[in-house]
């Protein structure tokens, strides 16, 4: 499979990411287990998660699934070496002190990542979200020492506007610091606003990689769900009513027919339209099963026309 680099990182990738935000919320360990597995065997080999996954489901406090990750690498000898690891700090763990960018909380976070991964570097570690209590600075400078000490290969951002982008980009510039190589935005046919534009073209200006999360705008662009009906046909059909709209309908509509005219799915065309986008690297996929993970392989190597194209960006302007 064809490999991208992801910015200036020095890190190639196939182009899909898998999302491992299900992992210990929608599926149990043996059940990701075999989605890693097939997913390797499809020839991907980037896997993203956060400390955070999965805290929200009931019974969890966060690591989960980067427990599940690290048990698989565990149980597949030799497997470390084939996957790129993607981690991310920040968001709130629910116990005091454990939340932010601050130097203090980077370099605790850090070591627990590790250890649920069973790994001695991540490949790619994340600022989640903003921290407006913390500078830039300190936040890069945490950063640094990582680097330095081995235990991360590059850093990103997720969740970052143009200014906020722009600002980092700076101090890092500035001060001598790492600087961001990569952005993770919420980013789909359907939630286009805040990426394409000022975001976009910064990210293109600075040979930014990019993985875009929400993917497939949580499993609307599937195509399952096309009424309120249909929302409780999985745990993640409460986040999809906002999807219902005429100007969701119309982009189902074009996924409809371009999907027909390559005899695919709905969910293949969405992330071949991602694949295609110029400046994004990779999509960041989610998979509850391993024909999920084939319908990635699918997505990748789906070639859509300029026709085809066209008729997703009007649907979806």
């Amino acid at each position: 499979m064809e490999k991208r680099a992801l910015g200036k990182t020095g890190l190639n990738i196939a182009p899909v990411v898998f999302g491992g935000n299900v992992f210990g919320w929608t599926i149990d360990e043996k059940t990701s287990f075999a989605v890693l597995d097939a997913f390797v065997d499809q020839g991907f080999d980037a896997i993203d998660t956060a400390d955070v996954y999965s805290a929200w489901a009931p019974g969890n406090k966060g690591g989960e699934s980067e427990t599940i990750i690290g048990n698989w690498l565990k149980a597949r000898p030799g497997m470390r070496d084939k996957v790129t690891i993607f981690t991310k700090v920040g968001s709130d763990l629910g116990q005091p002190g454990q939340k932010g960018l601050s130097e203090k909380w980077i370099l605790q976070a850090v070591e627990g990542s590790l250890s649920r991964l069973g790994i001695e570097t991540i490949d790619l570690y994340f600022s989640h979200w903003p921290d407006p209590e913390t500078p830039y600075a300190e936040t890069l400078g945490a950063y640094d020492k990582l680097l330095r000490a081995g235990k991360i290969r590059a850093v990103g951002a997720s969740n970052l506007d143009a200014e906020q982008l722009a600002e980092a980009l700076k101090v890092a510039k500035d001060a001598d610091l790492p600087a961001y190589q990569v952005l993770q935005p919420q980013y789909n046919l359907y939630d286009r606003a805040s990426y394409d534009g000022a975001l976009r073209d910064l990210c293109l200006k600075e040979g930014l990689g990019v993985v875009t999360y929400y993917s497939l705008a949580s499993g609307f662009l599937s195509g399952k769900y096309r009424s309120r009906d249909d929302l409780g046909k999985s745990k993640r059909g409460g986040g999809i009513a906002k999807y219902l709209t005429p100007r969701g309908e119309a982009i189902l509509a074009a996924l409809d027919q371009v999907a027909g005219a390559h005899s695919v799915k709905q969910a293949e065309v969405a992330l071949a339209w991602l694949i295609a986008r110029e400046g994004v690297t990779a999509p960041i996929a989610s998979a509850t099963s391993v024909a999920q993970v084939e319908s990635f392989a699918r997505a990748a190597s789906l070639k859509l026309t300029a026709e085809d194209i066209a008729a997703l960006d009007r649907a979806s302007a």
